[in-house]
């Protein structure tokens, strides 16, 4: 009689569980398209994981056309923890933990002091550009790993 009960407590516990493991924390995370703050509720499929936007606008720019802002979604996706660093975005070797640099809110460790002095003389925006375009985002980082 209260295997029912029991059963549909079990669900909402896994349930409940699985929403909290995968929530993502956008503060002081920007809109991909603006510089304005990322909502939850905003937000698009990319890379097999999502990126998040500050209104409905910038979400429709997006998605009719990606290509432009990839640099800040790359961005976006190692900030938010759903992309891990996997070696250095210009070489894809080893990184040097001493090397760590904030880029545009992402941290991003290099191989070696001469790439990140390269990441480091650049302005903000040249910044993302260096070390999220596609071909450094390849060799640098990779969709993390479930925790478990």
């Amino acid at each position: 009689m209260n295997r029912p009960w029991i059963s549909a407590l079990a669900v909402l516990a896994v349930a409940t569980v699985t929403v909290v493991a995968g929530e993502i924390k956008l503060e002081d995370v920007q809109c991909v398209v603006a510089s304005r703050g990322a909502q939850e509720s905003k937000a698009a499929d990319y890379k097999d994981a999502k990126v998040y936007f500050c209104c409905g606008n910038c979400l429709a720019k997006f998605e009719s056309s990606p290509k432009p802002f990839a640099e800040n979604a790359n961005r976006q996706l190692v900030q938010t923890g759903q992309y891990t660093q996997k070696g250095c975005p210009f070489s894809g070797g080893d990184v040097n933990p001493e090397t760590m640099l904030s880029v545009a809110g992402a941290k991003v460790a290099f191989c070696c002091n001469n790439c990140k002095g390269k990441v480091a003389a650049a302005d903000s925006k040249e910044q993302v550009k260096l070390v999220f375009n596609e071909k450094a985002f390849k060799n640098g980082f990779e969709k993390a790993k479930p925790a478990g």
